[in-house]
């Protein structure tokens, strides 16, 4: 009996030490990865204002600043804006701008240098658009030439408009001088296009990225490089709080931005 009973024991012992030994179930892994995918996924859904990145939201609704409607980002491309521009959303002043001198395309096919050659030491409004919009591009192009006109012979002596391209790969310079003209683009507006990396880089170093080309902001910046002082606005705003913002950049003031559409 002593015997028996040692045996059994025995038994017992290497079973229980096979089971810990045992790898866990299979199923496990396979259920954690779902779980940790459904909450990568639901963690990357957020819904950003366009004239104010500070302002997020898990559904679709109203930004509380301004009253645009929130638009469907990603946590990274949202955080990437945030620091890209830089903005005090109090204001809409941005303190800081690295533009970058990328090699581009005018309207006219000739290449440029994006610092050099349009914004170094010059007062610019810039705006961002692509031909084939039907939506927000149509009335920016519109409040461009408003502007144009009521600022008259300062454009291109002493402020300078352009207009940069979010769908390089269709918006060849002779489709943006087409598009110009149906606004009656002066000398001092200028269009801009090139190859899409440049582009999409430039973009970026000015806060006006977007995975999609018909989620671009309609925001539009206004900066004095000589004075350092950079603005962003809403680019449907009234014709005269954008020309008083423009003024103000002239002689190197930064003045509350608006964001009430024109008439």
């Amino acid at each position: 009996m002593h015997f028996k009973t040692i045996h059994i024991a025995l038994g017992l012992l290497v079973c229980a030490l096979a089971f810990s030994s045992a790898p866990a179930h299979q199923d496990m892994p396979h259920h954690t990865t779902k779980t940790t995918k459904k909450t990568e996924q639901s963690k990357q859904k957020v819904y950003s204002c366009p004239m104010h990145p500070d302002v997020t939201a898990k559904k679709t609704g109203k930004c509380l600043k301004c009253g645009m409607d929130l638009r469907l980002v990603d946590n990274e491309q949202a955080t990437a804006d945030k620091v890209s521009n830089d903005v005090d959303t109090s204001s809409g002043q941005v303190p800081k701008m690295h533009i970058p001198d990328t090699e581009l395309l005018d309207q006219n096919g000739r290449k440029i240098r994006f610092y050099t050659d349009l914004v170094k030491g010059q007062t610019v409004v810039i705006n961002f658009i692509f031909t084939t919009c039907t939506t927000i591009c149509p009335p920016l192009g519109a409040t461009f030439a408003r502007v144009q006109k009521e600022l008259g012979d300062k454009v291109g002596r002493d402020v300078r408009f352009i207009s940069i391209s979010v769908d390089p790969a269709t918006d060849t310079p002779e489709r943006l001088k087409a598009w110009g003209a149906k606004f009656h683009a002066g000398e001092g507006w200028t269009f801009v296009t090139g190859n899409k990396p440049e582009v999409d880089e430039l973009l970026r170093a000015l806060g006006a990225s977007s995975a999609r080309r018909e989620d671009h902001s309609p925001t539009i910046l206004i900066g004095n490089d000589a004075h350092g002082t950079w603005t962003r606005t809403y680019g449907l705003a009234k014709t005269s709080q954008l020309v008083e913002i423009i003024n103000n950049a002239l002689v190197g003031k930064n003045v509350t931005t608006t964001a009430e559409v024109s008439n």
